[in-house]
């Protein structure tokens, strides 16, 4: 246990370009102009796919989660003293493009930060997965599941 304890401050200090998943090529990703059906096609695989500018650009723009889809997919009821329905419900709105149901500007970590700092984002934010992100474009991303992987083959 002792030496599990003096790993973990070594682990922390890791910088993110070390340690993320740099295949970038098989990242989910998907053009904001995509259609929903391609989304929902990529999400069968994943549990998020990052929406990027255009086709061949690797500027990020917005991630869709399993969450936002079953936003989406909620049979929300306007209710006239609480306002407006959440406009993301299938039944007041058509989506047409990845575009139109992404969350904007991710949270993100520069391929310099620390594993540290890239774990405090995820837990202030809430999110079990972070872009790895060079002047606007992905690089690569971590992902909860893949730093327990890194943390176990440091060890």
């Amino acid at each position: 246990m002792a030496k599990e304890k003096k790993l973990i401050p070594e682990f922390y200090e890791i910088h993110a370009k070390d340690i993320m998943d740099k295949r970038v090529s098989e990242l989910p990703l998907i053009e904001k102009h995509a259609s929903i059906d391609r989304v929902l096609s990529i999400l069968t695989e994943n549990d998020h796919v990052w929406v990027v500018e255009s086709r061949g650009s690797k500027k990020l723009v917005g991630i869709i989660t399993e969450h936002d889809i079953l936003d989406i997919f909620s049979p929300r009821k306007k209710v006239s003293y609480f306002g407006l329905p959440n406009k993301k419900s299938l039944h007041y709105e058509t989506f047409e493009k990845a575009g139109h149901i992404m969350s904007r500007n991710p949270i993100r970590c520069r391929p310099d930060e620390k594993v540290k700092d890239a774990l405090n984002k995820m837990v202030v934010h809430r999110i079990r997965r972070i872009p790895v992100v060079e002047n606007d474009e992905i690089v690569g991303e971590i992902t909860l599941h893949h730093l327990i992987r890194e943390f176990y083959a440091f060890k």
